[in-house]
């Protein structure tokens, strides 16, 4: 029997703004780079989304929706912007030793309200791992790969 649904608990305005600044940064830095590249005849952008991009599970609502937005976000750009020779992909991470700071309140977006949905992580990523991942995106080895979102993530998204 599945524990019982906890309800989304409201986040502060700044909470929310923090949460969503992943898809803020990405947003900017497209608007910053995507004017540059149509003369050049082409171009490569590549977002880091997360796993939470991909599932419902990963992590909290409005991270989970912010991670959703960078892969629409993406996605939306490869289409829009294919034929000027620009491409746009995003890689999507799983577990990854970071010194990211993990929030262990007993609240609808916990440690022990998601450790069921982390039973199949995996192995956990070194950041030099995720970083190959964007190298390739960006180089010309994968100059026909345009809206893609790639999991770099030990096989957590294939389960």
């Amino acid at each position: 029997m599945a524990p019982a649904a906890r309800p989304v608990r409201p986040a502060g305005d700044g909470r929310h703004r923090h949460t969503l600044d992943g898809l803020h940064v990405a947003q900017v830095l497209t608007r910053a780079v995507l004017p540059h590249m149509p003369a050049a005849g082409r171009g490569a952008i590549v977002n880091t989304a997360s796993e939470a991009g991909l599932r419902g599970s990963a992590a909290g609502a409005a991270y989970t929706a912010s991670q959703h937005g960078v892969v629409g976000l993406t996605k939306s750009l490869a289409v829009l912007y294919r034929k000027q020779g620009i491409r746009a992909n995003a890689i999507c991470p799983g577990g990854t030793r970071t010194g990211i700071a993990v929030d262990a309140e007993e609240g609808a977006h916990g440690p022990a309200a998601l450790a069921p949905h982390f039973a199949n992580l995996g192995r956990v990523a070194r950041p030099e791992e995720q970083a190959a991942a964007i190298v390739f995106l960006a180089s010309a080895a994968a100059s026909n790969i345009n809206g893609a979102i790639l999991p770099v993530d030990d096989g957590w998204s294939a389960v």
